[in-house]
């Protein structure tokens, strides 16, 4: 008998120690977890929680732990993202401004101090003050539409549109300067309608955009297309040209404010930046999405997706 009570007292004696072991292995994984967590949200550190246990429970906090701090980096970086676009943007508009402001101030100054100036050469002056100052007009105008759309205060009414039609007046709109630039126009527009979803002032907007952008840095390769298709889904716009073209590496900035390519600040390629991102934003509130593939000199392509609909 007392063998037998030995042997229950020392089960139990090792069950209790068992017990307390696990306890104390619990507390410290949780302490660990605990200072791990301080020491990666203090840091701003991109670890992740890694700790060693049979716990179920344990295991299935661990994993929610890491998934908050998964989202919090994310939410980090687009956020360091953004602030730095915006640093990016602020400091190009000033650029933006600046430049055509000081050449107005410069031909004002003139106007009014040089008297030698002939009535002809005042004319010219002020032709180019109202040129330099609709440019700061204009860019202004871009820099509110910007934030219009990204704040979404800018409504747009979607309908069923005939594709065909806001194609061909808006390629043909262009026909003229087109031809006077001694551009080759290739138009791929089915005769049978084709519906999708939009609206026809903000798309001939985008067009309108990327026929511009096309004449602009296409020029050398002197030849412009536009091809409209469609599935069963779908809708697509390609605007291509056979330019200088984009380089891989700046085919996934092109569409970011303020974003231009190196020459696009000289004189034959001025630009804000703020054209493509507008042209983005305009096609994602039509629901739609827009792509661009480029081969340097043989073909880039600007490609607009919206929804189809049906007669």
């Amino acid at each position: 008998m007392v063998p037998f009570l030995i042997m229950i007292i020392i089960i139990l004696v090792g069950v209790v120690f068992f017990q307390f072991r696990v306890q104390k292995g619990k507390g410290e994984n949780l302490r660990y977890t605990y200072e791990k967590l301080q020491d990666i949200v203090g840091n701003q550190t991109g670890e992740k929680l890694l700790v060693f246990t049979d716990d179920k429970e344990l295991q299935k906090l661990l994993v929610a732990i890491n998934q908050l701090l998964e989202a919090k980096q994310i939410t980090q970086a687009d956020y360091l993202k953004v602030e730095m676009s915006m640093r990016k943007m602020l400091a190009n508009v000033s650029h933006d401004l600046k430049t055509p402001l000081t050449v107005v101030l410069g031909y004002v100054e003139m106007l009014h101090t040089d008297h030698a100036l002939s009535e002809e050469e005042r004319r010219a002056l002020l032709t180019k003050v109202q040129l330099k100052t609709n440019e700061v007009i204009e860019l202004i105008h871009k820099f509110f539409d910007l934030a219009k759309l990204e704040s979404g205060d800018k409504e747009i009414e979607l309908t069923r549109i005939n594709m065909n039609e806001v194609c061909q007046e808006n390629i043909l709109a262009f026909y003229d300067l087109l031809t006077a630039k001694g551009f080759s126009v290739h138009i791929d527009i089915p005769e049978k309608p084709i519906y999708a979803l939009g609206n026809t002032d903000v798309l001939s907007r985008v067009l309108n955009n990327l026929i511009s952008n096309a004449i602009t840095y296409g020029d050398d390769g002197k030849t412009l297309g536009m091809t409209l298709r469609s599935d069963e889904k779908a809708v697509s716009i390609d605007i291509w040209d056979k330019g200088k073209g984009i380089s891989e590496s700046h085919i996934d900035k092109v569409f970011e404010r303020m974003y231009t390519l190196e020459d696009s600040r000289n004189r034959l390629y001025q630009g804000s930046g703020l054209g493509l991102t507008i042209t983005k934003r305009l096609v994602e509130a039509l629901g739609g999405e827009i792509h661009l593939s480029s081969k340097p000199y043989e073909k880039t392509i600007f490609t607009i997706i919206l929804k189809r609909m049906q007669f």
